[in-house]
């Protein structure tokens, strides 16, 4: 990796100077008071390049500079950094409730909401802000700051350039976006890691948006917390990610602690963090995590931001979500890169990469921050992904009817047959239920055996329904529940009629 010198304390790549260079070239020929926005992916190291720009400004214009974060941990971490860059500054915190010695600093790095507060009763007034920098400023929190700083230009720093309010849009704010590198280029250039990405296919037709755009935790609790979703879960880890250090992202505390109780149920090294944690616990669990070489954390989504453990092997989607941003946070927690780590998993259990497209594949940033609303809008829906589902049964109860030379069965071919000959539609589940007897009673020494494997077709029985539903483009949820009934009763009823046929 190429290393180039930009400042005494500290050094940065080559791609980070040649941004830096751009933000500069565009901050020269731009008014003031105009606003820019810079993109890097999540481990391109946006606060070294920030860090530098803070520098390199104060030094030539003589004006100072803000830099805004929305997480306590953050602010820390920002301060530290620019102090490895040689620049004084300042945390402004809830502790902080004026700035008689603000002539010592010539940066100031403050949480949204302490520094609104403080502007807002007046105890605070900073003078001469050239520059305000706005670390994740995605988040529609820091709009509230804006009109403090009128007379300032200010640069957003973001991983994804998409408000996630759609009523929002962040090019309302910023004049410009400028894209760093892509992560395709960071991971050729050995910046990245290479990601192994695994999908389970999950139906969500429970699943409810709530008012900000993504999935409710209520709905969400509902699915990820069942029996079935657990143990495919504990599935998903054994067959691909069993013995790696392993951060599961989950939507709701109490899917989080299902999954911890699952997980230490079958012997696995687990803890829970969730913001109920204290400061004292989560710097235990996250010591812990970072030393123990088979850990797994299950969390909800505070390890999104402000939190850096190279060491994370692998990355368990087990939730799904409508926002590029969250999606791009979580898996962007394994992407750091190490001597003796060159790639990492991803196992996604919410249809994501479906929904969003591989995380490393080339994505049109100037295009989502023009027409974010044309991007939101065209999204895949859920509908449009399950259509697309195959279903593949489990290698264990695929060996349960080994005795049968074909088990397969393509519900959209045998209709497009059906369709053609101008015969009724119905009769396709009909020769659906007649597969699936013969390969039960081809596998069962009687008829209560053969019941028995009936029974455990259940997933297959309901892709087939859907997929029978999708072509006939009845796709209600209480006719594709009334078809699975059914289904499951005409079975049984098969199967006893052909074991009597038989004896």
């Amino acid at each position: 990796m190429e290393l180039q010198k930009e400042s005494k304390e500290k050094t940065l790549y080559k791609y980070q100077i040649e941004d830096l260079n751009t933000i500069f070239k565009c901050l020269d020929e731009s008014d003031d008071a105009s606003n820019i926005l810079y993109q890097l992916p999540t481990g391109g190291g946006k606060t070294v390049v920030f860090s530098e720009i803070a520098r390199r400004y104060i030094n030539q214009t003589n004006k100072k500079v803000v830099v805004l974060t929305h997480r306590i941990e953050l602010s820390a971490q920002t301060s530290k950094m620019l102090n490895g860059f040689g620049v004084k500054n300042k945390i402004i915190n809830s502790e902080v409730k004026e700035l008689r010695d603000q002539d010592e600093y010539t940066c100031f790095v403050a949480m949204v909401e302490t520094l609104n507060n403080r502007l807002q009763e007046e105890k605070i007034e900073i003078n001469n802000i050239g520059l305000v920098i706005i670390d994740e400023a995605h988040y529609n929190s820091f709009r509230k700051l804006f009109k403090y700083f009128e007379n300032s230009t200010i640069l957003g720093v973001t991983a994804t350039p998409l408000s996630s309010n759609i009523k929002l849009p962040m090019k309302d704010n910023y004049q410009k976006l400028i894209v760093g590198e892509s992560i395709v280029s960071l991971i050729k250039k050995k910046f990245l890691s290479k990601a192994n990405m695994y999908n389970y296919d999950v139906s969500l037709r429970t699943l409810k948006l709530g008012i900000n755009g993504d999935y409710t935790v209520k709905s969400s609790e509902e699915l990820y917390g069942n029996q079935s979703m657990l143990g495919k879960l504990l599935t998903a880890y054994t067959e691909i990610a069993k013995g790696t250090k392993t951060l599961i992202f989950n939507n709701g505390i109490n899917t989080s602690k299902y999954v911890y109780e699952t997980f230490k149920k079958a012997g696995y090294n687990i803890r829970h963090l969730d913001n109920k944690n204290n400061a004292a616990e989560r710097r235990n669990i996250l010591h812990w995590f970072s030393t123990t070489p088979d850990a797994i954390l299950t969390s909800v989504s505070i390890l999104t931001t402000g939190f850096d453990e190279p060491t994370v092997e692998t990355i368990i989607l087990n939730r799904a979500t409508r926002s590029l941003t969250l999606y791009f946070q979580m898996i962007g927690r394994g992407s750091r890169i190490l001597p003796h780590k060159k790639e990492f998993t991803v196992v996604d259990m919410g249809n994501n990469v479906a929904r969003f497209g591989m995380w490393n594949a080339p994505i049109d940033w100037q295009e989502i921050f023009h027409f974010p609303d044309f991007y939101l809008e065209n999204i895949k829906n859920d509908e449009d992904i399950e259509r697309e589902f195959i279903y593949e049964m489990p290698k264990a109860l695929k060996a349960k009817f080994s005795k049968s030379k074909n088990i397969e069965f393509d519900i959209k071919t045998e209709y497009k047959k059906v369709f053609a000959q101008g015969l009724r539609s119905k009769i396709v589940l009909e020769k659906s239920i007649e597969q699936h007897a013969t390969i039960c009673l081809e596998n069962a020494e009687d008829v209560f055996e053969a019941r028995i494997l009936a029974k455990q077709l259940k997933e297959e029985i309901t892709f087939r329904v859907r997929q029978y539903s999708y072509c006939i483009m009845n796709n209600t949820k209480n006719y594709k529940e009334w078809l699975e009934e059914d289904y499951e009763k005409k079975l049984r009823s098969n199967i006893s009629r052909k074991f009597a046929a038989k004896m």
